[in-house]
């Protein structure tokens, strides 16, 4: 199922290399387009330098300053409680991007 709605949204996503690696709490108004763009790594930066592209949390939210609040609280948390929130409800880890972007990753999403 992709992620986006008619409705005005914002997500709060966490991103990882593999299970229990590096983690990256980040906050979008496009989920789609910012999880290819990890995805491609076209855009320079820890995700790209640490190669994280597994999506394995993501939240909605209606008012962007709620999610970037939320952002900066999980942001704020030790490793140990990223790690259970990820574990709540998805235990297995899963990418939960997988398949959103067919076998080749879709060009008509790239940001200009």
């Amino acid at each position: 199922m992709c992620a986006h709605s008619a409705n005005r949204s914002y997500w709060v996503y966490i991103l990882t290399n593999q299970r229990n690696g590096t983690l990256y709490v980040g906050v979008t108004n496009s989920l789609e387009r910012r999880i290819w763009e990890h995805k491609t790594k076209a855009i320079e930066g820890f995700t790209k330098q640490y190669g994280l592209t597994q999506l394995v949390h993501f939240e909605s939210f209606r008012d962007v300053s709620t999610a970037i609040a939320r952002e900066k609280e999980i942001k704020g948390w030790l490793r140990r409680r990223k790690l259970a929130l990820i574990e709540e409800a998805n235990p297995q880890w899963t990418d939960l991007s997988a398949g959103w972007f067919g076998s080749s990753l879709d060009s008509s999403l790239r940001s200009e």
